[in-house]
């Protein structure tokens, strides 16, 4: 039966499988951090006000300017041939041989970095301008209003697309394997090499992406909706209440008598 093949195939090559997955999950968390962190210094110089005038003007506007062609190249670019250009360009240029691994995880921080940059700076646009002259009427310089009023909303706001990188960066390390990193799909295409059975393999592989995908989607929405709070809430003071939905009624009879 063809299910039994699948089963057999994923039953006798499970290490290799399994040690494809660990190093795609690997790649994908570490240059997804690093590729958010990134973004987030980019999207905070991006939108630094300009100065009206002087020296200082013409450095941010020759920073900004080499920050759009990095976001522009790298969003405009596939990743596969990123990954040949860096890996076998330092190579060729500086006699450098990197590690495999490290040179996966820095192609795909600087892919996630010019995504993130963007993302980043829609969130911070998006912030009302009323509460930057808020931080400014009690003194907050740019830097001060951005660590605790405008970037922690920021971050909540753009955790969907975050996780949607992070998912996105599972399925695209498999452009890895013109360089030989040993993720999943390159444990496939030896497990394939081996067995003869190219569609059996690669739809157990297409399996194996779908529950690591899945399985982070849904981790990431947990994590989104603890990060909502609840619904409803009254707001005392300082003191912030859950209130239960009969509670709210009979509140609501109180104050209409």
């Amino acid at each position: 039966m063809f299910i039994e093949t699948l089963y057999n195939i994923f039953i006798s090559n499970w290490p290799m499988f399994l040690r494809g997955a660990l190093v795609t999950l690997e790649i994908s968390i570490i240059s997804t951090i690093l590729g958010t962190l990134l973004g987030l210094f980019i999207g905070i110089i991006r939108t630094i006000p300009q100065p009206e005038k002087g020296m200082k003007k013409g450095f941010l506007k020759f920073i900004n300017w080499i920050l759009s062609v990095y976001i522009e190249v790298f969003r405009g670019t596939p990743m596969i041939v990123q990954a040949m250009v860096i890996y076998f360009g330092v190579a060729q240029t500086f006699a450098i041989d990197m590690n495999k691994i490290f040179a996966a995880i820095l192609i795909v921080t600087i892919n996630t970095g010019a995504y993130m940059a963007e993302i980043v700076r829609g969130g911070i646009l998006s912030i009302d301008k009323g509460q930057y002259e808020a931080a400014q009427s009690i003194g907050m310089s740019h830097f001060q209003t951005m660590m605790n009023v405008v970037l922690p909303q920021v971050v909540r706001n753009i955790l969907p697309a975050t996780g949607n990188e992070f998912v996105i960066n599972i399925k695209d390390t498999s452009v890895l394997n013109v360089i030989s990193v040993s993720e999943l799909f390159f444990a496939t295409k030896s497990v394939a090499g081996v067995n003869f059975m190219y569609m059996e393999t690669y739809l157990v592989t297409a399996m194996i992406y779908l529950v690591l995908t899945f399985s982070i989607t849904r981790i990431l929405r947990f994590v989104e909706k603890k990060m909502d709070g609840p619904e409803n809430y009254n707001l005392t003071g300082n003191q912030m209440q859950v209130l239960k939905p009969e509670d709210q009624v009979r509140l609501q009879g109180k104050g209409g008598k």
